[in-house]
């Protein structure tokens, strides 16, 4: 897919939310070798060294990968984030981030934003962004930032599909990348009887369907697993396309409501800023 500044970034890719430290070497190498090219951590997932790690013992030519990070808010503001991503650049062992996104839409984030910038202008990223903005918040920062961002991160599944989102993201030129494409299993998203059913025409999984609607709704995904064997299967997801009647059908377990949050609820804020402290 290519971005606002004519980057290119795969559709597809591996997230290691969740993965402990101390696996996430192996787990990013062994998405390398079943042909996972982006990988996606953050800085508040303590897992970038391992990430580092397996890139650089990959074998693969770093041109050839592509990888993103995030800045987390107690590293907010122009100084502090500047330092941070010095800092994420070591323990990733790269002198480029190919997607560097604001993790979380609260503390000094325009200061982060310009950090930011500044990187990017001196080619130690090679595209910016955003995770978790709302509509609201992305078309304020869009309106006044000298780099529009090229990518927002935010929960998207067949139960929050994101719709309305998708279209603002699409005005302002911002590509739209999932974060919990499994929503992870909630709602016995692995048994439900629409995806298994449209996955049943094409032998495929539930997991396959989802991200393949995913894909041809034109969002970004970044699916996790710890096993090899799934990680495969998540990327086996490009030899079918589903038919616009079976699109129509994933369409309407559209619930438009998120599974985990909401940055409009005055507890979920508290929490998020909590965690700086």
């Amino acid at each position: 897919m290519t971005l606002n500044n004519g980057v290119k970034m795969p559709k597809l890719g591996y997230g290691v939310y969740q993965v402990d430290a101390a696996e996430t070497e192996r787990c990013v190498a062994d998405a390398i070798r079943v042909g996972y090219r982006s990988i996606d951590t953050a800085q508040a997932y303590n897992n970038e060294e391992g990430v580092g790690e397996a890139v650089a013992k990959s074998g693969v030519p770093r041109e050839e990968l592509f990888i993103t990070t995030k800045v987390w808010i107690s590293n907010a503001g122009q100084e502090k984030a500047a330092a941070s991503i010095d800092a994420s650049l070591r323990k990733l062992k790269t002198d480029y981030i190919d997607l560097l996104l604001i993790h979380q839409p609260f503390n000094d984030y325009y200061g982060t934003y310009r950090a930011m910038e500044e990187a990017y202008k001196a080619g130690k990223v090679r595209a910016i962004g955003v995770s978790n903005f709302y509509p609201d918040r992305l078309i304020d920062l869009c309106k006044f930032v000298e780099v529009v961002p090229a990518v927002n991160q935010v929960e998207t599944h067949v139960f929050q599909q994101q719709a309305k989102a998708h279209e603002i993201m699409e005005k302002y030129g911002v590509r739209h990348e999932s974060w919990g494409p499994f929503a992870e299993g909630r709602k016995d998203f692995f048994n439900n009887p629409v995806l298994n059913a449209v996955g049943a025409k094409y032998g495929k999984t539930a997991a396959q369907t989802a991200l393949r609607f995913l894909l041809q709704s034109d969002v970004i995904v970044i699916p996790k697993s710890v096993h090899k064997e799934r990680m495969a299967q998540n990327f086996d997801v490009f030899d079918f396309t589903l038919s616009e009647e079976d699109m129509a059908a994933i369409r309407g377990l559209d619930e438009g409501e998120s599974l985990f949050f909401s940055h409009y609820d005055p507890e979920t804020v508290e929490f998020l800023t909590g965690l700086v402290k």
